[in-house]
């Protein structure tokens, strides 16, 4: 029997999609740059139409990632931080690429507020104040760009420009999306109101492949993917966010060569310790604005990850990834858990390999000084933490 890959939206779904996208959005800019507020379905239509007025093939434009998955399942607790916006269009050289980043760019100037001074503001100017990154891809299966704009409290819009793209999922839960044209042809028609009785058909589509087995994934918060060797770097960070988010492996029996896989290729993507702790730190700032308790479980169980299922890497190479991961969490750890890290010693115990025949050095603590907190950065990270500390 085939699989079934798409599915209508039901009424609740179709009024929680209208919410999200009627929802004002501050893009905040850098410097004397004011705020920009904007609602999802305004800069949505108002970049379609630029693109389609600059000569760009705007195929379809689709909500994507968490965002649709939240749509679809916000009664299960599911959550969202990013607005993933994908417009399908045709980019046959990099000459549409420019086009593209120009006519987002020059959209944004219509969110200024009202007496700013339009015409003094270059589209460098506006990339500088309110872009938060900037991402192309061009080889040979892959044709797309990101322009993300800026949010203090990690709710990006990121719109995304794909011509071509290999993998557009890493596992089943994120792997939706909802195709927002029916929507944005509906708010154009003044004085119209969504009712039961008169909305427009939205459809949801699922990269999986299987929309049923992942909306099942989704509801029961359950982990899976298919041909896991195709996840890039960054999908052992995704999953482990998702753990932290209490969903479970689908498949207790083949999580582990999943594991294995996406450990492999995340040092094959970024080799160097620097790259490692670079990436780990852009996703926890992206990701866990506001959560800083959760920062902390997040690395340990990265940790934990990592220790268990790297087998590509030298054992110093592995040794010094986890110690750094190691590190990071207790930083986190005094930053934000402990109350007052200035009145808190710590005292770091050399991996056995490191140690001399006769076993660890004493450490003491000085008198009238608050005991100290041990940790062992070659074995899982145990604290020890005086009373009334935490």
């Amino acid at each position: 029997m085939s699989e079934i890959q798409s599915s209508s939206l039901t009424w609740d779904q179709v009024i929680i999609l209208d919410q999200v996208l009627d929802e004002v959005i501050p893009i905040h800019g850098r410097g004397n740059f004011r705020t920009l507020e904007v609602k999802p379905k305004c800069i949505i239509h108002v970049v379609k139409d630029q693109l389609i007025e600059q000569g760009i093939i705007v195929k379809d434009t689709r909500l994507n990632c968490s965002t649709a998955s939240y749509i679809l399942a916000s009664h299960n607790g599911i959550s969202y931080k990013d607005l993933d916006v994908i417009f399908g269009v045709e980019l046959p050289n990099d000459q549409e690429f420019q086009v593209v980043k120009d006519a987002v760019l020059g959209c944004l100037l219509d969110f200024l507020p009202q007496g700013v001074k339009k015409e003094k503001i270059t589209l460098k100017t506006m990339k500088e104040a309110y872009v938060q990154k900037m991402v192309k891809v061009c080889n040979k299966h892959d044709r797309w760009s990101i322009i993300s704009l800026s949010n203090n409290t990690g709710k990006n819009v990121e719109l995304k420009f794909v011509n071509s793209l290999r993998r557009q999922f890493e596992f089943s839960v994120d792997s939706f999306q909802i195709l927002l044209d029916p929507m944005l042809d509906f708010y154009s028609y003044k004085n119209v109101k969504l009712t039961q009785e008169s909305y427009p058909v939205v459809v949801a589509e699922s990269m999986y492949g299987d929309f049923q087995e992942a909306m099942m994934h989704l509801q029961c918060k359950l982990v899976c993917t298919r041909k896991p060797e195709e996840i890039r770097g960054g999908g052992l960070l995704k999953y482990i966010n998702l753990l932290v988010r209490d969903f479970k492996p689908a498949c207790e029996a083949e999580i582990k060569t999943l594991e294995r896989c996406m450990c492999s290729r995340f040092f094959i993507d970024f080799p160097d310790i620097v790259e490692q702790q670079k990436k780990i730190e852009s996703y926890l700032r992206n990701h866990f604005i506001g959560e800083e308790k959760s920062k902390y479980d997040y690395l340990m169980t990265l940790h934990g990850v990592v220790n268990e299922s790297t087998v590509c890497l030298m054992g110093h190479e592995r040794r010094q990834t986890i110690n750094m991961i190691t590190l990071m969490a207790l930083k986190v750890l005094g930053q934000n858990i402990l109350p007052n890290t200035d009145s808190v010693t710590c005292f770091y115990h050399p991996a056995p390999y490191f140690a001399s025949d006769g076993g660890y050095p004493s450490y003491y603590a000085t008198p009238g000084q608050p005991p100290p907190i041990f940790f062992q950065p070659h074995h899982p990270l145990y604290l020890h933490v005086p009373n009334g500390m935490v």
